[in-house]
């Protein structure tokens, strides 16, 4: 059954930019109302605008503020939402106090600069006094946000050592503590001879249960799966009340928090190249391990799991939990879990992967291999909800996976010319005219930074900052040779693909891409698939 899709119609709500406007934008890391705040900054600049431009121009400033967010990313609210309605409206320029609140990221900003000075739009910095009319003014102003990014590695580097230093504490640095534990404060001496205070980890009983039967559940059947039907199954919650999922579960098996810190926990961590702190002999097994720097935090993303080699290995001040050698198993197992091939098929077979959802629950599908051997192993797609909840949450039948794909082709193939429509951008090997054009223009941009990235070398030849151009340079050069080689292999003729060519389409990979262009949504039910078009 087809089921297109209703008109939807999105509104520009960037508040009515008017052309000719000049932009302050400010951040700051933490909120302080002192020194460079964004308050200041804003004061700042619209002194600079009413100097430079006149008192209206500093009246009608446009305003974008970010407090709280770190330069190491672009990934910020305001920022984001400017450079939005920087294409809807005609800016003039963009002012800001000091380069770095735009960008300590010298690949971020080389980016930002080409964007800007591509649709007519400046960049005044006030603090540095640059000029983005010139080629040598553009090549100071990369020389400049270099040292900001040596700058941000050079801190990165100083909180590493900092973190080394209070890993001979084993205390705890805050944030919320793992299932099985709560924080107390406890005082050390300090270094001046006076007592200070910090936090160490402190065991609550009744969840430190429920994480050692978990550590039981999933070294007796060696399955996130049937842990969590079992936590499920007993009635098991998180602390917000909700069922545990795999994830949740994973995350209690591998933090570091519950091995003891003994002799198989010792090799297990140097082994494995994280930096361990300690000597030998403090592993004695009578307390708990504490892993500092195991994440990547950043503003506005999910925190992204360092690689172990990261990790600083510390002797917390916390009891020991689990063993160090049962805590190694259960990391062995996991990994065993990770890598297992037999359980869903190869990413270009399930068709509607991503795309197919349960009528009943509207828990998302996924496509799931059945018994036999070979590259045609016939496969399903099972509602989640009900594998995860052994049938008890949703008993939705499941749906022959190839029998529903080749359907759906069909059923694409028999609309008529919108097939042809559908398939434009599969039959020129994944790029429409559109994104072909894109490409071309983020080649000439690439172009234009490697240019004034090069002029910058003769003045920075003799600093730090050089090896930091220079490995710009070759990472532009690498993106626009791979962005040609996708252009010439694109074989873009400018012409519409046929119905039967679209219908030709040999591999697996093809018909996903068309699946994905044509279609942005199928629900089962059991009997019938219902497809949604894809505007």
């Amino acid at each position: 059954m087809i089921a297109p899709l209703g008109n939807i119609i999105y509104q520009n709500v960037c508040g009515g930019v008017d052309v000719g406007q000049y932009v302050i934008y400010s951040r700051k890391s933490k909120f302080t109302g002192q020194g460079e705040s964004v308050e200041n900054q804003i004061g700042l600049c619209r002194r600079y605008i009413a100097a430079n431009f006149g008192e209206a121009e500093a009246e009608r400033a446009l305003v974008y503020e970010d407090e709280g967010f770190s330069g190491g990313t672009l990934e910020r609210p305001q920022f984001r939402q400017m450079m939005r309605d920087s294409h809807t409206g005609g800016f003039t320029a963009v002012v800001v106090y000091r380069l770095d609140r735009i960008s300590r990221n010298i690949g971020d900003f080389a980016k930002l600069i080409d964007d800007l000075g591509g649709r007519g739009i400046g960049f005044i910095s006030i603090k540095e006094q640059f000029d983005t009319s010139s080629p040598m003014g553009r090549a100071m102003m990369y020389i400049a946000s270099v040292f900001s990014q040596l700058e941000r590695e050079t801190i990165a580097e100083r909180i590493r050592d900092n973190m080394r230093e209070l890993s001979r504490t084993g205390r705890w640095l805050g944030g919320t503590t793992p299932l099985g534990f709560e924080s107390e404060s406890f005082t050390i001496p300090g270094r001046d001879g006076r007592a200070r205070r910090a936090c160490r980890l402190r065991i609550v009983p009744e969840e430190m249960a429920l994480v050692r039967f978990i550590f039981g559940c999933f070294l007796e059947t060696g399955s996130l799966k049937d842990t969590c039907a079992e936590l499920r199954r007993r009635g098991c919650r998180t602390r917000r009340g909700r069922d545990f999922s795999r994830f949740a579960v994973r995350g209690i098996l591998s933090n570091p928090v519950y091995s003891a810190a003994d002799e198989a926990a010792y090799g297990y961590f140097m082994s494995n190249g994280a930096q361990v702190c300690p000597p030998r002999e403090r592993f004695d097994g009578g307390h708990g391990v504490m892993a500092y720097d195991r994440t990547l935090q950043r503003p506005g993303k999910t925190h992204e799991l360092r690689g172990m080699d990261e990790w600083i290995i510390a002797v917390g001040e916390h009891p020991a939990v689990i063993p160090g050698a049962r805590w190694a198993e259960v990391q062995h197992m996991l990994e065993l879990n990770r890598t297992k091939s037999c359980r869903r098929p190869r990413t270009g077979t399930a068709l509607l992967s991503g795309l197919i959802f349960c009528a009943e629950c509207g828990a998302p599908m996924r496509a799931k291999l059945g018994s036999g051997r070979g590259e045609e192993r016939p496969f399903a797609y099972i509602c989640t909800a009900k594998e995860r909840s052994r049938g008890s949450d949703c008993r939705m039948k499941n749906a022959r996976g190839a029998e529903l794909d080749g359907a759906v082709m069909s059923a694409l193939f028999s609309i008529g010319e919108d097939a042809a429509r559908f398939a434009s951008a599969v039959c020129r090997s994944g790029l429409s005219a559109g994104e072909a054009e894109t490409m071309r223009g983020r080649i000439a941009e690439n172009e234009e930074a490697m240019r004034a990235l090069a002029a910058s070398i003769a003045v920075c030849r003799d600093s730090a900052a050089a090896r930091y151009v220079i490995d710009e340079i070759e990472r532009l050069d690498s993106a626009t040779e791979t962005m040609r080689l996708c252009l010439a292999g694109s074989g873009d003729t400018g012409a519409e693909p046929t119905l039967t060519q679209a219908a030709q389409l040999s591999t697996s990979e093809e018909r996903r891409r068309l699946v994905r262009a044509a279609v942005s949504r199928v629900t089962w039910d059991g009997e019938t698939a219902h497809i949604y078009l894809a505007e």
